[in-house]
């Protein structure tokens, strides 16, 4: 696909301007399929991580439209608030890695030097701008000197709203005829909240009223932080999933506590987790670390025990390019070259994983296939 000539982008762009307009008739009341397709989720489940971020700029509408178009099962949109206390699709509410916003003069002024999360950044930010404002600028590649090819579609795409992902989602899944699901998160829940921003009900509302309410809908819910989800479990029936990193939850260091990822990754963490939340997300290093040559280790005993609290494991993020891969598994010295990842991926498979996050969806797809 990162080979496509510019004329086949542009017509995947186009018909993800034509899809929206037809959307809201072509919902169906549950956001599901017809019922002969039944609500039994593939397995594992191919999650594409920003849409499919290894192909097209990340948090669009192209995005998503290629990873469902390529198989994924779930697609991903980061949420941050706008001033107004829109729901939009952005790794970080800080935009200077992800927009053109630099470029924007009318908007100079709005550079400025805040704390989000206890770390000091310094840009533009979502929360200080309306909806009409962000609907101004236009996504640039995160990363070009990884995926250049990617760079060529900056300053072509909007940033979209959570509304019109779920418009295209269920656009998409009735010309698919499969159920295709989101697999929103919560970026940044207590910042926002500080800020008078809080996110937990614009989410629950705008999810509920497009369907999406039960169980089975298919939705995942989730947040590296641990009061934000246990407040949605209070507040949807919609499946929640516990997000891992390193060190603490943001949360739990404004409140004090003394609660660390390595302590909820324990079997008895595990066990606390499996009451609020039906899954977790782990980085990829919490179920096979890698040894002192950067090569795959054994795989630890977190699958396992999270399946014993009745908790699916969904760990991120796979990417083809030869930075993100086990020594082992790359493919020459450039940096950006594509290298072994379906090795990469079926080590992790055999670990017992449910589901994954990939910025290529279609190589996740083809290898549950074989």
């Amino acid at each position: 696909m990162a080979r496509h000539s510019r004329p086949t982008l542009r017509h995947l762009l186009t018909a993800c301007s034509l899809l929206l307009p037809i959307a809201a008739f072509a919902a169906t009341p549950d956001a599901s399929v017809a019922a002969k397709n039944g609500r039994e989720e593939p397995h594992p489940l191919v999650i594409a991580h920003r849409g499919a971020s290894g192909y097209v700029p990340e948090h669009t509408l192209a995005s998503y439209a290629l990873a469902i178009l390529q198989g994924a099962d779930y697609v991903e949109p980061d949420l941050v608030m706008t001033r107004d206390g829109e729901l939009v699709a952005r790794h970080d509410n800080e935009l200077g890695l992800t927009t053109d916003v630099s470029q924007h003069p009318e908007f100079a002024d709005r550079k400025r030097t805040q704390m989000v999360d206890g770390v000091e950044l310094t840009g533009w930010f979502s929360e200080d701008f309306t909806l009409a404002e962000l609907k101004t600028l236009r996504a640039i590649e995160r990363i070009p000197t990884i995926r250049p090819g990617n760079a060529r579609l900056d300053d072509s795409l909007e940033i979209p709203t959570l509304q019109e992902i779920i418009d295209l989602v269920k656009t998409l899944q009735l010309s698919e005829r499969r159920r295709i699901g989101l697999y929103p998160e919560t970026k940044h829940p207590t910042h926002f909240q500080q800020l008078g921003l809080a996110m937990e009900k614009p989410l629950v509302r705008v999810l509920h009223r497009n369907g999406y309410a039960s169980r089975n809908a298919p939705v995942y819910i989730q947040s590296f932080e641990v009061e934000n989800l246990k407040t949605l479990s209070r507040m949807t029936q919609l499946r929640l999933v516990q997000l891992f990193s390193s060190g603490q939850p943001y949360d739990q260091q404004v409140r004090g506590s003394k609660l660390t990822y390595a302590q909820m990754a324990t079997a008895e963490g595990l066990k606390a987790i499996s009451r609020y939340a039906a899954g977790v997300g782990p980085e990829k290093s919490y179920i096979i670390p890698r040894d002192a040559n950067g090569n795959l280790a054994q795989p630890t005993d977190f699958v396992p025990n999270a399946h014993a609290a009745g908790l699916k494991v969904h760990p991120y993020t796979f990417r083809a390019e030869n930075v993100f891969l086990p020594t082992n598994l790359r493919n020459g010295d450039s940096p950006a070259e594509r290298g072994d990842i379906e090795a990469d991926i079926q080590a992790f498979l055999d670990a017992g994983i449910d589901g994954l996050f990939i910025d290529q969806p279609d190589i996740a797809v083809k290898v549950r296939g074989q």
